[in-house]
């Protein structure tokens, strides 16, 4: 029977469960698993070779499109009900990755059809991100949320991307005492390292350039930050943070 005809219409659970013996191994801790169009070897190399330095078990699932149940659009989202669309739904809000936690390896369905390869990486670092975010050790949410109390204190403006903007916003809002631990205070700082995580990762991975504007963390603090997060997750060997850590490498 053709793909097509088999694959309709699958949520990411089901559709991980029926090529759970088809994926393909990358390393000892990353398969993967491409029901989106025929890859070759550049293809390979840019959506799986390149972005995978160093992971926890992952399957990555690629495919045409995602769709949340409800039918809304987001970035990711976590639901093992979300679905696998082989063809582009008329007039439906898309999603761009679903994360699906499962009991040897978390299951990250990245929807690449009509999506350029720099916007996948970015989507591909914002999921690896969160479930990071959720296994991250205390000392280091402990350390970054000092960082974070320091810059309100000395009341730094901006912040790494629009979502944890908008946290960083809705907590001035809200509380007086902005460094006091609070809901509030909790969701900005989850939001925040997993927005400064995603930058870290895409930086290793690929030349990018961090955008400036009137909501960008100033450079010293983003430094700052970063040089946290190499201490706690070291690049691996030939990869660099930093410019004159990768002139370093070259030597």
């Amino acid at each position: 029977m053709p793909l097509e005809e088999t694959l309709t219409r699958l949520s990411v659970r089901e559709f991980a469960e029926r090529f759970q013996a088809e994926m393909i191994p990358l390393s000892n801790k990353f398969s993967y698993f491409s029901a989106a169009v025929p890859l070759g070897e550049d293809e390979i190399r840019e959506y799986l070779h390149e972005p995978i330095a160093a992971l926890p078990p992952v399957h990555v699932l690629l495919v045409p499109y995602l769709q949340r149940p409800d039918g809304k659009g987001s970035k990711a989202h976590h639901s093992s009900e979300d679905l696998v669309l082989l063809d582009k739904p008329n007039g439906s809000r898309l999603l761009e990755a679903s994360i699906l936690p499962l009991d040897r390896a978390t299951v990250l369905a990245f929807a690449i059809k009509d999506r350029d390869v720099a916007d996948y990486h970015f989507h591909f670092y914002c999921a690896i991100a969160r479930v990071a975010a959720e296994r991250c050790p205390a000392e280091t949410q402990l350390q970054y949320s000092a960082l974070l109390r320091e810059e309100l204190s000395a009341r730094v403006h901006g912040e790494v991307d629009e979502e944890s903007w908008h946290e960083k916003q809705a907590l001035l809002r809200r509380q007086t005492n902005v460094r006091r631990e609070t809901k509030a205070f909790r969701e900005y700082a989850l939001r925040s390292f997993i927005d400064t995580l995603t930058l870290y990762m895409h930086g290793i991975c690929c030349d990018i350039d961090v955008e400036t504007g009137p909501r960008q963390l100033p450079s010293r603090y983003l430094r700052k930050r970063l040089m946290l997060l190499e201490s706690h997750f070291p690049p691996p060997p030939g990869y660099a943070v930093f410019p004159e850590e990768l002139k370093e490498t070259e030597k």
